[in-house]
């Protein structure tokens, strides 16, 4: 038996066979090789670590870098041909350009040009174009940044931001750094007091340094642009530093009228188009403005489905940036609409009687923006204001409140603007122009503490009486001018009534038609307002 059992367990293996055990080779393997990859691992970290902090090490280098903007020459670039209505500003800056293109000629005689130049002026009068137009007609690099990118709440990173970016000019030299707004950073320095900041002065110490830092004839200026000189440094404005001064005020009657011209390129004109006449009614526009205004006739032609722009888009385009666009959709009842009405009837009336007021060019009740209803006046250009000029202004101001006391018997809140202006023009004239026969040829109090803002925190040079003076001084040249205006309405009262029965007809007069309602024969005395008492004698 024994031997049957063996020969059965010689046929059949597995009969008393355990079961056979699992092959281990690839967890043999895993552990092999799992020291290996928990190495690499661990490299791998190192060496991200590693770069992380290099990374940091280069942003931490780069937040000291300049952020001025290069322009290179060999970009579409500005030419004073591009810039209009500045032409006494181009002459000056052309030194700059011929210096750039051939300092030999300078070094020859013995010249040298200016390090920096200030470019002062209201915004929108161009100083940026012109910074652009020097380097275009140069042919240099322009490095352009803002006053306010040299200040960061870390201490120190003006002024490195400042070394790296005359560094920078110097190795691209000739060139133009332009420091658009440098009244953030220029502004004068203070002892301590409140307002001062650290950085700041630190940015603008670096500044003063670096200006003097680098020679006149090293192909390096610095073009900088305010509209606050009188807040900038002392030592900002010296001689070797910022040592000219171009001033661009706002644009005259043929200077607004080139702009316009320079803006109009590339667009499709119909033929009446009269830019002499616009310019006569864009007073105060700024070389922004105008060009804001080309683009909105623009915009409003293909919204009319046009091919071309006429001058019914460029008028509508000039009410909408002095006004805003019109708002037909609110409804005014029509009481408020009679009172508009005789409000803007009487400065316009006043307005075209008085001799030293501007020619009244639009009257209109159609509501836009804030306003109910407007009267544009074709002010001309003047250097001089003389007081008679004043008061007959505060009259035309004050003319609507008059109209609408004498027909209504009661005053509304749409004069309000009108007075808030009337108050602060009759108070320049006491307390700047010497215009009070009371209180005499001084000033009084000043626009603000210097490096300030005016208004902010204004010094009073005067006592408490000299105050109480100028307010009833205040109180007397407007009550005067409002006077004058009642005057007038009341011995032109049938005309009031026929220019605002006019305006109720056709919301808007202009040109013929109001020169029509100023001028043309009246047949009948016009009925008074619904609801207003009538007018006695």
């Amino acid at each position: 038996m024994m031997n049957g059992l063996y020969l059965l367990e010689l046929l059949d293996p597995g009969y008393y066979a355990q079961p056979a055990a699992t092959d281990s080779r690839p967890w043999n393997i895993l552990i092999y090789f799992l020291p290996v990859l928990l190495i690499i691992v661990m490299i791998y970290l190192f060496m991200s670590s590693g770069r992380g902090a290099q990374d940091a090490r280069n942003e931490a280098a780069k937040f000291g870098r300049s952020r001025a903007r290069l322009i290179t020459p060999n970009r579409p670039s500005v030419s004073f041909g591009d810039v209009a209505g500045v032409e006494e500003v181009k002459d000056d800056l052309r030194e700059v350009v011929e210096f750039l293109k051939d300092r030999s000629r300078f070094q020859a005689i013995g010249a040298t040009i200016p390090k920096g130049m200030l470019l002062v002026g209201p915004p929108g009068t161009g100083k940026t174009l012109l910074a652009r137009a020097v380097a275009g007609e140069a042919g240099v690099p322009f490095y352009s940044v803002n006053g306010s990118e040299f200040v960061e709440m870390f201490v120190g990173v003006g002024a490195a931001r400042v070394r790296d970016l005359f560094e920078q000019a110097k190795r691209n030299a000739p060139c133009i750094i332009f420091i658009d707004e440098i009244d953030a950073v220029g502004r004068v320095r203070s002892s301590g007091g409140p307002g001062s900041h650290e950085e700041r002065e630190q940015t603008l110490n670096q500044i003063l340094v670096e200006m003097d830092g680098f020679t006149t004839n090293s192909g390096v200026v610095v073009l900088a642009a305010t509209n606050r000189a009188d807040i900038l440094d002392p030592a900002l404005l010296r001689p070797g530093r910022f040592d000219r001064r171009v001033v661009l005020n706002l644009p005259d009657t043929h200077g607004r009228k080139a702009i316009l011209e320079v803006h109009a390129k590339g667009k499709r004109l119909d033929s009446s188009i009269d830019f002499g006449a616009v310019a006569k009614e864009t007073h105060g526009f700024s070389g922004a403005d105008l060009a804001a205004l080309m683009n909105e006739a623009a915009i409003l032609a293909v919204r009319r489905n046009k091919t071309s722009i006429g001058m019914a888009e460029l008028e509508e385009s000039i009410d909408r940036i002095l006004a805003g666009p019109e708002r037909r959709s609110l409804k005014i009842s029509p009481r408020d609409k009679e009172l508009t009405a005789y409000h803007e009837a009487g400065h316009a009336l006043v307005a075209h009687i008085l001799p030293n007021v501007d020619p009244v060019s639009k009257i209109s009740i159609v509501a836009r923006g804030t306003m109910g209803g407007y009267t544009r006046i074709l002010a001309e250009d003047r250097y001089f204001m003389t007081a008679s000029k004043f008061k007959e202004t505060l009259a035309t101001l004050l003319a609507g409140h008059a109209a609408e006391e004498l027909v209504f018997k009661e005053i509304s809140t749409g004069p309000h603007s009108d007075m808030k202006q009337a108050t602060s023009i009759a108070r320049r004239m006491v307390t700047d122009y010497g215009m009070s026969e009371k209180l005499g040829l001084r000033t009084y109090g000043s626009e603000g503490v210097s490096g300030y803002p005016a208004g902010t925190a204004e010094q009073r040079d005067y006592s408490e009486e000299i105050a109480r003076q100028i307010d009833e001084e205040v109180y007397t040249i407007v009550k005067q001018a409002y006077e004058i205006s009642k005057r007038i309405i009341t011995e032109n009262r049938d005309r009031l009534t026929h220019i605002a029965r006019r305006l109720l007809d056709l919301e808007t007069l202009s040109g013929p038609e109001l020169n029509a309602a100023f001028n043309e024969p009246i047949s009948k005395p016009p009925a008074d307002p619904k609801g207003a008492p009538a007018r006695s004698g």
